[in-house]
């Protein structure tokens, strides 16, 4: 059985595999196809650690110069780094080899492409730091994150091809902004402590990743596959703007919309970008 036995044949793409719930939620968070990985236990049952040493191998592939199972494309060999200098080798831990599987087979399967555009959020930050008291007596911080959330629900009511695979359980545009300060509070609690499940994390077709609390000024973030679509936010900065007769100074916030171009064309990505930057330039509009 297993590893050691000669008449096991690996089962085509798609095809059932002998596989408990543990195990799949592990395959499913590193990226693995189970097809491809070969069974130790009775019966041809894939175990955890089956799931570890295909993604191991995998990883090795690249290392060496071959290519990932499945992607199609060679690898590139790392040089013998010891002849510059001592090396430190640390293993990846698993949240890291799922984040880069993921990626890599993203990156690989969906042609990306990135809309950047500037929103001005001088009126937004200024109500937003108004309600600073509220918020200390909800014991809720309310930070720019539920505006931007109401702000893509209500472009992605505007431009549906956006919105393939939305869960529709996801009900941001039903929800205040409290409420969703509150609840994006939690979650980013849960993920800093380790404790954010799949189930949490899953059947969005759209999604948002914030570098503002660190800088820059645009990036290209990678689509999450399935999802057709991700936003990135950069760090909001002073900048002159004119208003036809002189320039004032005005916080702007960095858009950069990456979207899977087989789903979304370049006008409506551009119509996406520019639809927020009048929302949140105006959040009034989020009434109407």
């Amino acid at each position: 059985e297993g590893q050691g036995d000669s008449t096991y044949q690996p089962p085509k793409p798609g095809s059932k595999v002998h596989a408990g719930p543990a195990v799949r939620k592990v395959a499913r968070e590193l990226g693995a196809d189970l097809t491809k990985v070969k069974p130790s236990g009775p019966k041809h049952r894939i175990l955890k650690e089956d799931v570890e040493a295909y993604i191991r191998q995998n990883l090795k592939k690249v290392q060496e110069g071959g290519s990932v199972e499945g992607a199609g494309i060679p690898g590139i060999k790392l040089p013998d780094f010891s002849q510059f200098g001592e090396v430190e080798r640390e293993a990846m831990s698993r949240m890291m080899t799922a984040t880069a599987t993921n990626m890599q087979k993203s990156w690989l399967n969906v042609p990306h492409v990135t809309q950047f555009d500037d929103a001005d959020i001088t009126e937004m930050e200024a109500f937003r730091k108004g309600q600073k008291q509220a918020g200390e007596k909800k014991g809720v911080k309310l930070t720019p994150l539920p505006f931007i959330l109401k702000a893509c629900a209500a472009a992605l009511q505007e431009l549906p091809q956006f919105n393939v695979s939305l869960d529709m359980d996801r009900d941001v545009d039903q929800k205040g902004l409290w409420q969703l300060a509150a609840e994006a509070q939690e979650l980013a609690d849960k993920a800093r402590d380790k404790k954010l499940k799949p189930a949490e994390m899953q059947g969005a077709c759209f999604s948002i990743t914030s570098l503002g609390g660190i800088g820059g000024t645009a990036f290209t973030p990678i689509v999450n596959t399935p999802e057709v679509a991700i936003l990135g936010l950069s760090k909001a900065s002073m900048k002159p703007v004119w208003d036809g007769e002189a320039f004032q100074p005005r916080l702007m916030l960095p858009l950069s919309l990456s979207y899977d171009h087989r789903a979304v064309n370049g006008a409506d990505a551009a119509r996406f970008t520019n639809y927020l930057a009048q929302v949140l330039g105006d959040i009034r509009q989020l009434l109407l």
